[in-house]
């Protein structure tokens, strides 16, 4: 591995899960959609103190439900599980392009204002949720939490550039 790098800005795709065999490799478990398109984004850097860390891919193949990586600098399991539970980026201009009307990385909805079609305000984006059926935005507002499906119906507006969406949607409480 080589020095904490200053890299453009980074996005979380995967986290390192632990050690797989006695030769240094890593199982890996990908957040991307598809997971596959683990494959596609290199370099990938981990988190390390307040930073990231360039890692060298040497090899990445798909076992089970997840992957193992051979990365160049990490030769014992020990070392590999040295890692676990560290994430893993890349920088954001490895990742598609998307439609700005319509598509939305999590990462740039997280921290947005929620505001109700009456102007109320409702709290801030804390995570989302990936159910299945669609995503579900969490929202916090002091120790109340809102769940509300991300879901056009009743999420009609998000304007990354003000830091805030508009949902329709009545609280039953």
């Amino acid at each position: 591995m080589s020095a904490p790098d200053h890299a453009p800005e980074q996005v979380v795709v995967a986290r390192i899960s632990g050690a797989f065999g006695v030769l240094g490799w890593i199982r890996v478990v990908s957040f991307t959609e598809p997971r596959e398109n683990i494959l596609d984004y290199v370099p990938w850097y981990v988190a390390e103190g307040s930073g990231w860390r360039k890692l060298s891919v040497g090899e990445i193949k798909v076992h089970g439900e997840g992957f193992i990586a051979k990365l160049r600098d990490v030769t014992s399991r020990d070392q590999a599980q040295a890692l676990s539970g560290r994430l893993i980026a890349v920088p954001r201009d490895q990742l598609p392009a998307l439609d700005e009307t319509t598509e939305f990385y999590w990462r740039d909805l997280v921290g947005l204002e929620v505001f109700d079609t009456a102007g109320q305000h409702l709290g801030r984006v804390d995570h989302l949720l990936a159910t299945g059926a669609h995503d579900v935005l969490v929202i916090k507002q002091g120790d109340n939490t809102c769940l509300i499906p991300f879901l056009e119906r009743y999420v009609p507006e998000v304007d990354l550039a003000a830091g805030k969406l508009l949902v329709d949607w009545q609280d039953p409480a």
